[in-house]
């Protein structure tokens, strides 16, 4: 427990086998000014057990031990219900912060209200390379990472509104996360963060980029990567929020528009030889559409602005990182989205 004043802000982080980045994770957040803050640590069943000794070595860490894998959604609902802050920061295991990013953080939530938020998140082998600079939701439901690849270059200070603030590093107050019910367990991982943000979005709670807060991570997350694993979960969980959080009125209008995304989406996976992964996220979606309509129906039903009051939110264009698609392959797909979402737009 940091004895700083000021309300007590939960840090939670998941540990799935990340035991090499916990040391220099966990060495950063007790550097941190001006804030007072606890430290949750759930572990999702590692086969490493080399995480408690981080409990050993700092007894005021909580720990908390799941028998299984609950994957990043429940395994992070976990530690956010034990948390006793008025604020709630989760974060990856595998990042690094600096002194003040998180009093930067409680500073634009106390300037700017209620809402969720995201520091500027740079590479960690090269402080150079953007990797968030805000995250955006596109109309059919792809979520992308501003600037991600990209030289940093200092811009203004001034916080942001933005499509969705990073499940990397994500700040809010938990009683905002109580009123959303946290993170939706069917995801598991991915889309968790968009998910999250964009049933905010229907209480009227913006997310919001807080540039003066910064912290570091590896280009691509230690868990999953670019695996067939993460490209099913990706696919099923964009199918999965376009059913549960469009209403069905703006979801037939945008039909035609989904059939033709799902083709192009298709040639995606079979140039990166995994068509049958994006087979299995069809067959997935049709598996569960009992609980797709539960839940389409919990959130219709709860919600208190329309697709319209929100379509602000949403992008024409997403920005795909060079080492996912090639320049060429990306511009095409992208004027292909922006034509026919500009398109869909009038019709909704």
């Amino acid at each position: 427990m940091n004895e700083s004043a000021g309300p007590l802000i939960s840090v939670v982080i998941l540990n799935y086998n990340a035991e090499k980045f916990l040391d220099e994770c966990i060495n950063s957040i007790y550097k941190t000014e001006k804030v007072n803050f606890e430290i949750i640590l759930v572990d999702n069943a590692s086969t490493n057990k080399s995480y408690r000794e981080f409990a050993k070595k700092f007894p005021e860490i909580k720990l908390i031990e799941n028998k299984k894998n609950l994957g990043y959604c429940e395994g992070n609902n976990v530690g956010i219900r034990a948390s006793k802050g008025e604020f709630v920061v989760v974060l990856n295991p595998d990042t690094i912060l600096t002194p003040t990013w998180l009093h930067e953080l409680i500073h634009a939530y106390q300037e700017n209200g209620e809402g969720i938020y995201q520091p500027k998140i740079l590479a960690t082998t090269d402080h150079d390379m953007l990797l968030s600079s805000g995250q955006f939701i596109q109309l059919f439901g792809f979520g992308y990472s501003r600037g991600k690849g990209e030289k940093h270059v200092e811009e203004s200070k001034d916080v942001e509104k933005i499509g969705y603030a990073s499940g990397t590093c994500l700040f809010t107050s938990k009683n905002i996360l109580e009123k959303l019910e946290y993170f939706d367990p069917f995801l598991f991982a991915y889309h968790d963060d968009l998910d999250l943000c964009w049933r905010a979005a229907m209480f009227g709670i913006s997310s919001f980029y807080v540039p003066s807060s910064v912290i570091f991570h590896p280009i691509e997350g230690y868990s999953f990567k670019w695996s067939k694993f993460k490209f099913y979960l990706m696919e099923r969980n964009r199918q999965y929020c376009l059913l549960t959080h469009f209403t069905k009125s703006s979801f037939l209008k945008m039909l035609p528009s989904l059939i033709l995304v799902d083709i192009a989406v298709s040639l995606f996976y079979l140039k990166k030889g995994m068509f049958i992964t994006k087979i299995k996220t069809s067959f997935n979606i049709l598996k569960n559409l009992t609980k797709i309509s539960q839940k389409y129906t919990k959130i219709q039903s709860s919600r208190t602005l329309s697709d319209n009051e929100i379509l602000n939110i949403f992008q024409d264009q997403i920005q795909v990182p060079k080492w996912v698609a090639s320049e060429e392959n990306s511009e095409s797909f992208n004027n292909f989205l922006n034509k026919l979402s500009k398109i869909t737009r009038n019709f909704l």
